[in-house]
């Protein structure tokens, strides 16, 4: 069953998450992993919720999804995105 990491995004320091913006893509790979949604313009339908930027990745199992999110390929790149954002991303098991 596919995973995806849904991430909500408020970027502190520009600079910075551009660099996290590089690291990233080349972690995916090994998991299998791959972008859906990668901070396009968003439109609230319904409710207050206006976040700045939205990122959503795939996964073949939620398994992949957290041992990515856990792993030293990704450690350095989650490191920069810690400080140089806000985050709140949760794991979820699609259909």
């Amino acid at each position: 069953m596919p995973a995806y990491i849904i991430v909500d995004v408020e970027v502190n320091n520009p600079a910075a998450y551009e660099d996290y913006k590089k690291l990233t893509p080349g972690s995916l790979e090994p998991f299998d992993g791959k972008f859906i949604v990668r901070g396009g313009a968003a439109q609230n339908l319904e409710g207050d919720w206006n976040p700045s930027r939205i990122v959503v990745l795939e996964f073949p199992t939620m398994e992949q999804a957290k041992a990515w999110w856990s792993s030293d390929e990704y450690a350095p790149a989650k490191a920069l995105r810690q400080s140089a954002s806000s985050t709140r991303m949760i794991a979820v098991e699609g259909v």
